[in-house]
């Protein structure tokens, strides 16, 4: 039987007699979300935008250098940055925006079956990551073509599922790292402005110390997530980095999510 607590009432609400909402029916509206809104909707546009116009840059330098030689994965790995810095905005903001907009009201009580709700955003948040990479893989193999036709060299085509699959990895830890942040705030600029500080301050702080404290240089590589997720860049993960990985994810990833949708499934809707 599953209940929800009444707040203020002294008792809980029986919710086995009630019908739930079909999984896929949550999912379609978790996904009609992010483009509903003006920020959803920019934010989609310019991760696309963001993504061919690093690609275009980088294949207008390399047919004009005659010192650079561009691949497949070149282009591939490229767009590593643009995507990770807006994909785990996206995640935040599919968790954040209902509390933010003061919607959540309206969606647990349409759906007060909460798990069901934060898991069809979770399958959101996964299926756009697929769908970035999917964008990101047709850029590549068109500029790639491109390249080929328009300089010296040679078409160089070296994707492999290694280094694919190393890809797709990278953008889903990046977008399930901002929808861990999300819930544990539930609060949009101050979730947002945390990713920021974990992604781009951080890792500078960590090098830092391990550069002034011998110490911290042996225990870094534990615990700095960042840096563990540097190999699956050029897919070239070895044992001892998938241990790595795994330590500091479980700190950075496993931790922050777990404790955050444990405060989802309990935080008092306004």
């Amino acid at each position: 039987m599953t209940t929800i607590p009444a707040s203020g009432l002294g008792h809980s609400l029986d919710l086995s007699s009630t019908t739930p909402t079909p999984f896929g029916r949550l999912v379609r509206v978790e996904l009609r979300k992010t483009r509903d809104t003006l920020a959803g909707f920019w934010l989609l546009l310019s991760t696309a935008i963001l993504t061919a116009l690093v690609m275009v840059i980088q294949l207008a330098v390399g047919i004009t250098q005659d010192d650079v030689s561009l691949s497949y994965n070149s282009f591939l790995t490229s767009t590593s940055f643009s995507i990770a810095v807006l994909l785990p905005i996206i995640g935040i903001m599919l968790l954040t925006s209902e509390w933010s907009q003061r919607t959540a009201m309206v969606t647990f009580s349409l759906e007060p079956r909460r798990p069901n709700v934060i898991a069809a955003k979770l399958v959101v948040g996964l299926l756009l990551a697929v769908a970035a990479v999917v964008i990101a893989l047709g850029l590549a193999t068109v500029c790639n073509a491109l390249y080929g036709v328009l300089s010296d060299d040679p078409t160089v085509w070296n994707a492999s599922v290694a280094h694919t699959a190393a890809f797709v990895l990278l953008q889903v830890v990046g977008m399930l790292t901002g929808f861990a942040f999300a819930a544990l705030l539930l609060n949009t600029p101050a979730a947002i402005v945390i990713y920021m500080v974990y992604s781009f301050v951080l890792p500078g702080l960590f090098e830092l110390g391990a550069q002034l404290m011998d110490w911290f240089d042996s225990i870094r590589p534990w615990i700095d997530f960042n840096s563990a997720q540097s190999p699956l860049v050029d897919a070239t993960m070895t044992g001892k980095d998938w241990s790595y990985f795994v330590v500091s994810g479980f700190i950075w990833l496993a931790v922050p999510l777990a404790v955050g949708l444990w405060r989802v499934l309990r935080a008092e809707v306004k």
